[in-house]
């Protein structure tokens, strides 16, 4: 089996039955934001793209970039599509041209021509989008893959009851906004990043001790940021807290772990993977490159500069109210919604940077009240701050999915008082019709885990509140505190609150004490927000 490296998460995978291309993306995403690095845009893409068969993940556009996939991408492959419960992916693709589909089921394997077989899962929380999240199984002539890319699985026995992993592509760096965005003293904003930082580490080496691959392949980050703004987000300044390091560091701190296996895929590399060895050539040495990374990236910068003042220019439309929009939009979206309105429990409030870079109007979405107005003066338990041309542009396109592109690009800032409410971003993951059905259904489906484990000198529900990861090969227990190790998410066993977000309570109690009587509530019952 031969793979090559693509950049970033994606790459081709070769065999004698047939070839995957997965993942290519290689214009800028999130707003001008995210590029990949190193750069891949001077690969030889015509041919490239020409494969039997493609993978998109997701539909984040870092995975799924729609004028690569139309320019590029053969119309004669045949789309492996992940079974997510809405159709945006399998519409997206469509559009874009391509007609053949193969409609997996997760978790089963599909024999496909000349003996080549594949399984996806899919992930499909509505924390997922709920576009959602998938892993991709290969496996031909007893060489096996898994591109695990940035899914997070609560359980990799199902790929290793499929026979060993040769093979074994995933995450290890950041993909998201905090700490950084946030409004916080920088000694606070670099302990916080930190804590995450190292949380990245220790969920990649609890998949790959899980999976026992002969090889393992850092891949899916992180991106850089070319902007002059956003530029101090790339980790080339000595910063602990950088909750993006590269695939040089992860190398550094697997060692750390007694990992020995690691191998990297630049754009262009080459590796052959048998079931007994992994031979890799590269088109520049790899340890150079990332020596040298700072020097890479001033010259990434400016030479795609004008790509991004181009993308700059097209994102005002004064000509919207953006008020008058987002009422029209948000509010009989606020009107369905029960648990996810519940959930967020207050006001949320987007102020919006004029023009002139002073001016700013500020709107609030007013969760309990369901409707969208101008805010007034009260206490909010969520605030962004942002460029209104960003808005502007959001509303323009109808983006149903202001997660996954504006919070993404980093270009806002935020403030909260209390603790992170999922149910926040769950709500601006889900602004369609569709979305916010499945969303409301998922978590009005949700009962309480009725299976308690022992871990250490605790009694705990084996599930996660969270997203429902086994505690029992992700719990770690520290004094009074549960981590769960999967998302980081923290709680207090003394009294089951969650130290992390609101409204995800976890049953504890010391061994040896008896389990209290208790009170049924009914069925996905979201907790009332203070």
């Amino acid at each position: 089996m031969r793979l090559t490296g693509t950049g970033h998460a994606s790459m081709r995978i070769d065999t004698a039955a047939g070839s995957i291309l997965c993942d290519p993306w290689v214009n800028p995403a999130y707003f001008a934001s995210w590029f990949p690095f190193p750069d891949n845009s001077q690969l030889d893409w015509e041919s490239l793209g020409q494969v039997d068969y493609l993978y998109v993940s997701h539909l984040h556009r870092d995975h799924f970039d729609a004028a690569h996939l139309k320019r590029f991408v053969s119309k004669r492959a045949t789309v492996l599509l992940p079974e997510y419960p809405t159709s945006e992916l399998e519409d997206e693709l469509r559009e874009l041209g391509f007609t053949s589909f193969l409609r997996t089921k997760t978790n089963e394997v599909v024999e496909l021509d000349g003996g080549l077989n594949v399984m996806i899962q899919a992930l499909t929380s509505p924390t997922d989008g709920p576009i959602g999240d998938s892993s991709l199984w290969v496996e031909h002539d007893g060489v096996r893959l898994l591109n695990q890319n940035d899914a997070r699985p609560t359980d990799l026995s199902v790929f290793a009851a499929l026979g060993h992993v040769h093979a074994h592509l995933l995450q290890f760096s950041g993909a998201i906004w905090y700490p950084m965005v946030y409004e916080l003293p920088t000694n606070a904003k670099t302990a916080f990043g930190k804590q995450k930082r190292e949380r990245q580490f220790d969920r990649t080496w609890r998949y790959i001790d899980d999976l026992k691959a002969s090889y393992v392949f850092p891949i899916a980050g992180p991106p850089c940021f070319l902007d002059d703004a956003l530029w101090q987000f790339n980790d080339i300044h000595g910063d602990e807290g950088n909750i993006f390091p590269d695939q040089q560091v992860f190398l550094s701190e697997y060692a750390k772990v007694g990992g020995s296996n690691g191998v990297v895929l630049l754009p262009g590399s080459v590796a052959e993977v048998t079931a007994d060895e992994c031979r890799t050539t590269h088109p520049q040495p790899v340890d150079e490159l990332f020596a040298n990374k700072q020097a890479h990236l001033v010259e990434m910068r400016e030479r795609k500069r004008p790509v991004i003042e181009a993308e700059k220019a097209s994102w005002r439309h004064p000509e919207i109210d953006v008020l008058g929009e987002m009422k029209r939009r948000i509010e009989p979206l606020l009107e369905e919604s029960v648990y996810l309105a519940k959930g967020v429990g207050g006001p949320v409030r987007f102020d919006l940077v004029d023009y002139d870079g002073e001016s700013v109007e500020s709107i609030v979405v007013d969760f309990p009240g369901k409707q969208v107005r101008p805010y007034g003066d009260e206490k909010v338990r969520y605030r962004f701050r942002t460029d209104r041309a960003l808005v502007e542009h959001l509303l323009h396109t109808g983006e149903v999915d202001w997660v996954n592109s504006l919070f993404l690009s980093c270009r806002f800032s935020a403030a909260r008082i209390g603790q992170y409410n999922e149910f926040v971003y769950a709500f601006f993951k889900c602004l369609s019709t569709e979305r916010l059905q499945y969303a409301e259904g998922w978590y009005a489906e949700q009962r309480p885990d009725a299976e308690d484990v022992r871990i250490g000198d605790w009694i705990v529900q084996r599930r996660c509140p969270h997203l429902k990861a086994d505690l029992t090969r992700f719990g770690i227990i520290d004094g009074d505190q549960l981590t769960c190790q999967l998302h980081g998410w923290r709680f207090d066993l003394t009294s089951g609150r969650c130290l992390t977000s609101v409204g995800h309570e976890v049953r504890a109690r010391r061994a040896g004490t008896p389990a209290p009587v208790e009170s049924q509530t009914p069925a996905g019952e979201p907790v009332a927000q203070a």
